[in-house]
Order: structure tokens, then sequence, then C-alpha cells
């Protein structure tokens, strides 16, 4: 698969279990008032985000709130595998870097970078999840948690 397949493909690689999954685990861990339709835009936030990460060279920063459903697809490990198998771009790699210090403008750089290679690829920004103009809060950007890109 490459980047120019329809997102629905995209989505469609998350089964509707797995999904209930990832949804249920997002609201147990990270984020117990989250309804189900934020749950359902989550997923497909988080498949987007790793669709355009396996597709380019180029550092892909989650926003927080991509970044909780990223954690815990990653924690499924064969079905995480077989994702990025089928995106075509090899196992995305999730690289925290704590020592990158805090720097809330350079996260919110990082997030609006990817949020337009996300919108580039033909896929929806849902801005509850990339709140790029918002607080200083809103990504761990500034923490180094990204993909680990590598030439393709």
């Amino acid at each position: 698969m490459t980047i120019t397949d329809t997102t629905k493909t995209v989505y469609d690689l998350i089964t509707p279990e797995l999904r209930a999954d990832l949804i249920t685990m997002v609201r147990e861990d990270s984020w117990p008032e989250m309804t189900d339709d934020q749950g359902r835009r989550g997923v497909n936030q988080v498949a987007a985000f790793l669709a355009v990460a396996a597709n380019t060279t180029e550092r892909a920063t989650p926003s927080l709130r991509v970044d909780i459903f990223w954690h815990a697809f990653v924690l499924h490990t064969k079905h995480y595998a077989e994702f990025c198998e089928a995106l075509g771009g090899g196992f995305i790699h999730h690289v925290p870097d704590r020592d990158s210090g805090h720097n809330p403008a350079e996260g919110r750089a990082a997030m609006r970078r990817t949020a337009e290679m996300i919108r580039s690829a033909g896929f929806d920004v849902d801005p509850e999840f990339w709140p790029i103009d918002g607080a200083a809060d809103c990504t761990q950007s500034y923490a180094g948690c990204s993909d680990s890109p590598v030439a393709k």
C-alpha cells in the first residue's frame, strides 16, 4: 500500500475488534471521559499519522491525544506490526527522547508540520486531536516523541 491509496483503506486496516479494544484501552488508561465518537476519531487519526510516518523520511511527531492512541496500538504488537507492514514502509518505531528538553514552541511547530503532511496526504486533520494553535501542553513532541524516519 502507498500513501496514494484511499484513506478509507488505511482506516479499514484496523479491524472493528481491534478498534474497540484500542478505544477501551485508551479510555481505561488515559482518557476516561472520552466518548465513543472521540475514540473512533482517535483511531482514525493515529492510522493517518502512521500512514504518513511510514511513507516519509521526515520526522513525524504526534499530538498528545494521537500519541496515547499510538501507545495503545504499539502494545498490540502483532496487529501493530501487521498494520505497519500493510502501509509498505516497514515497522514504525516509537522513539521517546526525554533528553530533548521542554520547548512548547518547537513542539507546536513539529506538530504543525506533521498535521500538514497528514492533510497533504489526503487525510482529515481533526482539530480536537491536533490543537495546533492551542496551549503549550497540546503535544509531547517537545519531549522527543516521534517516529523513527529512515531512508525508504
